[in-house]
């Protein structure tokens, strides 16, 4: 059996929500930054990004593979849902592009700014979920530690 020390996984967990923060933070100034640039700065700008998401997406998919029997069942069922989301969201923004007709422009420019805002909204949910989790690990860590101390008195 795996003993994992109270302070080292606290450690660990902190340090993710500590790199989550910063990401979080270069997002925001990226999104900042895009109101001054332009067309073509935009455009590439969106391909990186959508390279980063995807090269995240696959290191989410590998690790909840990896981890398949380690993690609840659900954050598994979850990915896998996400996966599919994720796919039909790509499909979406690669059908408007290039669309010439202004009021469709518009109202494709309308929905992918709600998109943004509903996105923002659940990684802020996520978070809050993140935060119950790492809260949730600390106290089942106590917890097992104080059974631990008390089979061994």
């Amino acid at each position: 059996m795996r003993k994992a020390t109270f302070e080292g996984i606290q450690m660990a967990l902190s340090d993710q929500l500590t790199k989550l923060a910063a990401r979080a933070k270069e997002a925001e100034d990226r999104a900042s930054a895009a109101q001054d640039k332009g067309k073509a700065d935009l455009e590439a700008d969106v391909e990186v990004a959508r390279g980063s998401a995807e090269a995240q997406h696959q290191a989410l998919r590998e690790s909840a593979a990896a981890s398949k029997g380690k993690i609840s069942e659900w954050w598994n069922d979850l990915e896998e849902r996400w996966n599919k989301a994720v796919a039909n969201i790509r499909e979406k923004i690669d059908s408007r592009k290039g669309e010439i007709d202004l009021d469709k422009a518009e109202k494709n420019a309308e929905n992918a700014e709600d998109d943004a805002s509903f996105a923002i909204d659940y990684a802020y949910a996520a978070i809050d979920e993140a935060e119950y989790e790492v809260l949730d690990a600390a106290l089942a860590r106590k917890e097992a530690d104080e059974l631990a101390a008390g089979s061994s008195a």
